[in-house]
């Protein structure tokens, strides 16, 4: 049995989820329980006040540590304490599992801006997001956590294995489900779903799994499990190209001045053939060198015409002192939507004047950082990182 415990300014919020469906069947089983305390119950305010104005200044109200703390420390078996707040550790369904696990779990909601931030020191709350979304307060959040954890206790689901074959479950998204009839307004339910050939069936389903999590969640493919079979599936898929829209250009210089900073250690023509080499491997649209500036906006000239639209320039250089830098896939996306220009110097700058030319600066991947890795190494992990294994 999991019991939990939601502190919330708002109790009856949870009402109607807790009393239907399989949540409430749950409770009555005693599967789980779930309780509510509510810190206006704890305010010392004769008007119940529980929010003020932060420090610092700034729109909106905190919620006051006192009365939250208070409604904390009344629980007196709290166990896992965890913070539904927009800055918080993403949820996944790891995360879920392990949840699923322990007998008690404490869930705290934030309204307003947010809670004071002491409470984190006072107590081992973990911050939890539920996406890249703001919402009104911790609540829905937390309504996606409780359901989450719920559905993972043994006897919650009709059939146990209901839950084992849901997206997330084995690291991909879940294949397409069909149901009857088996033809509705001229659109039939796949064949091979309809003759019980169980693994013909499963392999159709793992393709499809594989082929829904390459198009809406790609980079959910970094960490699943991949077979032989699967590597053919997704090699058969429609990539969006954005190598071929994607040049690289390596600006012939003159030794770097001592005071001059470098990105990476000097290219030589050895190396600048290598990088021919990956470019035509990873499908870039040119790699090419320039001797001077105008050879230079020869290239852009060049890229614009061939694409029909402007290229964006990125200087690959030094961090500037000022201004903003973008990442490889900051970049990837550039190249989605126009093309793209990689300014790189032979011997790891490029001038002041060049960099006018450049729309921005490229941010060369932290771990490099201070490695003083060769021109061409730190280079290929750039394009590669840009590229990325599957697009």
């Amino acid at each position: 049995m999991i019991r939990f415990h939601i502190v919330t300014l708002f109790p009856d919020f949870f009402d109607s989820v807790l009393r239907q469906g399989l949540m409430a069947k749950a409770i009555e089983k005693g599967l789980l329980s779930v309780d509510l305390t509510d810190p206006r119950t704890f305010s010392k305010d004769r008007h119940r006040h529980v929010d003020d104005r932060p420090y610092g200044g700034s729109p909106g109200m905190v919620m006051q540590p006192e009365p939250v703390c208070e409604a904390l420390r009344s629980i007196a078996t709290p166990g896992r304490m965890l913070a539904m707040a927009p800055n918080g550790h993403a949820a996944s369904q790891s995360m879920v599992r392990e949840l699923s696990k322990e007998e008690d779990i404490t869930i705290l909601c934030g309204r307003y801006e947010g809670f004071d931030a002491r409470l984190y020191d006072l107590f081992p709350l973990e911050p939890v997001s539920v996406g890249d979304i703001v919402l009104n307060g911790g609540e829905t959040a937390a309504l996606c956590l409780l359901e989450a954890v719920s559905r993972l206790v043994p006897g919650f689901m009709g059939k146990e294995e209901s839950g084992e074959e849901e997206s997330f479950s084995c690291g991909l998204l879940e294949y397409p489900h069909y149901t009857r009839p088996p033809l509705f307004e001229g659109q039939p339910v796949p064949e091979i779903l309809l003759h019980g050939d169980h693994a013909a069936i499963a392999a159709w389903r793992r393709a499809r799994s594989l082929a829904t999590t390459f198009s809406r969640r790609p980079e959910l493919l970094d960490e699943a499990r991949l077979n032989a079979s699967d590597k053919a599936v997704l090699k058969s898929q429609d990539r969006k190209k954005t190598a071929s829209n994607i040049w690289l250009c390596l600006l012939e210089q003159d030794e770097p001045r001592k005071w001059q900073k470098t990105a990476y250690d000097r290219l030589d023509e050895e190396d600048a053939c290598s990088l021919s080499d990956l470019c035509k491997r990873l499908g870039f649209a040119a790699v090419q060198k320039a001797a001077s500036k105008e050879e230079l906006c020869g290239i852009f000239s060049e890229a614009a015409s061939q694409a029909g639209q402007e290229p964006y320039i990125a200087a690959v250089a030094p961090w500037p002192e000022k201004g903003d830098t973008l990442s490889s896939l900051h970049l990837r996306a550039v190249a989605m939507e126009r093309p793209l220009v990689l300014v790189a110097g032979m011997r790891g700058y490029l001038e002041k004047t060049v960099l006018k030319l450049c729309d921005g600066s490229v941010r060369l991947p932290h771990s490099l950082q201070g490695l003083r890795l060769g021109g061409r190494d730190c280079l290929a992990i750039l394009m590669d990182r840009i590229v990325g294994e599957y697009w």
